[in-house]
């Protein structure tokens, strides 16, 4: 799962779960598939197809704006999850199933540019975007769209009754006072979890964070699949899920779950049930690029255009609860006051991930899983 993409899932989760909210889906000018092309009507169609992971989501009006400023209508045709919808799309290279594929990030970057995914298009804009989330500036084959952090997330009321002080670096997490407190997600099979495994070895080096994932073990880290089991099954501060037997008070998830745990709270509480601990997080940037064989290319870059609009990017917070890139983009009250601020997230160069990535997560599976 992406990162994404993540607290996109507890969005769903709880409404789902605790609510009853449903998801945006076919209305106005975003016609929302899970299968076929948008690319069949060739190079003079109206329609643009943006493929992505399953967590994509926007406002009806905002992209009814952009069939009005562009004439074009875009179908957004998901993929699953992140990795999966990547792959998808790196066997099919060449013959795209859609112009514009939305959902790459930091971790999977190389592979997706090694694989000669996409064509260069310098968006419209781009010199709003943040300078640290262009990772590709020099050939600008893939656009940034929003950034988001994976970090450890804490239950409140359980340090308060507890009296103890919530956990806030890596380092922490392995004192005694922590023991058996912590549930993360798999490495080989979980976003977060890969992410959280790749801040450590930013934080401890590529031979330090071997024996701090030791030492995690020796302190009781419960390992899960998936985050929706960590989050919604094991986390003891999650407003969703099955909670009878959720014990854990710490677990791997995103900076921005805290304002989604009071977005969907009914009433909306005046304090944030969960907090984030911001030394244990990892930067993850979502990107976007023109398909290589894109039939409707003109949609294409124009979707890209407006994917960094500030109409668009100051949707996206409350939709897939991520941050926009762009700089004159500005972030909804819910997340200002009840979002974490991560000032200094760890992060790992994608050239480095990709050299690196299996070795590290088979590493981390002898040691923690096996």
């Amino acid at each position: 799962m992406s990162t994404t993409r993540r607290t996109r899932q507890l969005a769903a989760s709880a409404a789902a779960a605790a609510l009853g909210v449903t998801a945006l889906a076919g209305c106005g000018g975003f016609d929302d598939q899970s299968a076929g092309s948008g690319g069949t009507k060739g190079s003079g169609s109206k329609t643009v197809t943006l493929v992505s992971h399953d967590s994509f989501n926007a406002s009806e009006d905002v992209l009814k704006e952009f069939t009005e400023e562009t004439g074009y209508t875009v179908k957004v045709l998901k993929s699953g999850d992140a990795g999966v919808a990547l792959n998808q799309e790196i066997l099919t290279k060449g013959s795209p199933r859609g112009d514009v594929f939305f959902g790459v990030d930091n971790t999977l970057l190389s592979r997706a540019l090694d694989s000669g995914l996409f064509t260069p298009y310098e968006a419209k804009g781009i010199d709003r975007v943040a300078a640290d989330t262009r990772l590709d500036a020099d050939k600008h084959r893939v656009t940034p769209i929003d950034t988001g952090d994976i970090c450890v997330n804490y239950d409140k009321k359980y340090f308060a009754d507890k009296k103890l002080a919530p956990p806030q670096s890596f380092d922490d997490l392995a004192k005694p006072a922590y023991k058996n407190l912590l549930v993360t997600e798999n490495a080989g099979t979980s976003s977060p979890g890969l992410g959280f495994l790749l801040g450590t070895v930013a934080t401890y080096g590529e031979k330090g964070y071997q024996d701090y994932w030791k030492k995690l073990k020796s302190n009781g880290v419960k390992v899960v699949d998936g985050w929706e089991q960590a989050y919604n099954e094991e986390f003891s501060g999650s407003a969703g899920g099955k909670k009878a037997e959720a014990d854990r008070p710490l677990v791997v998830s995103y900076a921005s779950s805290p304002p989604v745990e009071v977005l969907y709270a009914k009433p909306q509480p005046a304090e944030a049930p969960t907090g984030v601990a911001t030394g244990t997080c990892f930067r993850q940037i979502e990107f976007a690029g023109l398909l290589n064989g894109a039939k409707n290319e003109a949609g294409g870059k124009a979707l890209l255009d407006f994917l960094i609009s500030k109409k668009f990017q100051e949707d996206m917070p409350l939709n897939m609860f991520v941050n926009p890139v762009t700089k004159d983009a500005e972030l909804p009250e819910l997340f200002t006051k009840f979002g974490a601020t991560v000032d200094r997230p760890t992060t790992v160069a994608p050239d480095l991930i990709a050299k690196n990535r299996e070795q590290w997560v088979q590493s981390w599976s002898s040691l923690v899983v096996k």
